[in-house]
């Protein structure tokens, strides 16, 4: 096996007794890194330090990890211009956080046949005012409240 030593020295090829020797002789463990690669490699260390260290990857890793949420925002068709700058604020914030936002424009009643130019004009007035990058991930749809679209953190705006 390869054994590297605590100070990271190639020590080269060693048979399995004589890397526990020389681990012996300097009072640590010998911890199989890699027993996949050929030939396998040692690392001559202390154990409780090697698993420190592994658990602090470990907790990296995670603090990297961003899990994406669908956030929700809702819109009437009269709502006025400056509640639709606080909603665009708003949405744009949730864009910043790499969250995806579903923007429902909710039609009630006899809104609902309204010309779907209308309403799309409608849903668009709120995208002109986000000021974050997006781009569209799902949408225009027809739903049984009105219409929906998705967007996402992007360069399509």
């Amino acid at each position: 096996m390869r054994v590297i030593d605590n100070e990271g020295n190639n020590l080269g090829l060693l048979s399995l007794k004589e890397a526990l020797d020389r681990a012996r002789e300097r009072e640590l463990d010998l911890i199989e890194i890699s027993p996949t690669a050929r030939p396998p490699v040692a690392k001559i260390m202390d154990y409780g330090k090697f698993q420190y260290q592994e658990q602090k990857k470990q907790k990296e890793a995670v603090k990297k990890i961003h899990t994406t949420e669908i956030k929700s925002m809702r819109i009437g068709l009269g709502t006025s211009q400056h509640d639709l700058e606080m909603k665009a604020d708003k949405i744009s914030k949730f864009l910043k956080q790499k969250d995806k936002v579903r923007i429902d424009l909710v039609l009630k009643g006899r809104a609902k046949y309204i010309d779907k130019n209308f309403i799309e004009e409608r849903l668009h007035r709120i995208l002109k005012l986000i000021s974050e990058e997006y781009k569209i991930s799902d949408g225009p749809k027809k739903g049984p409240s009105g219409i929906n679209i998705t967007i996402e953190h992007g360069k399509n705006k």
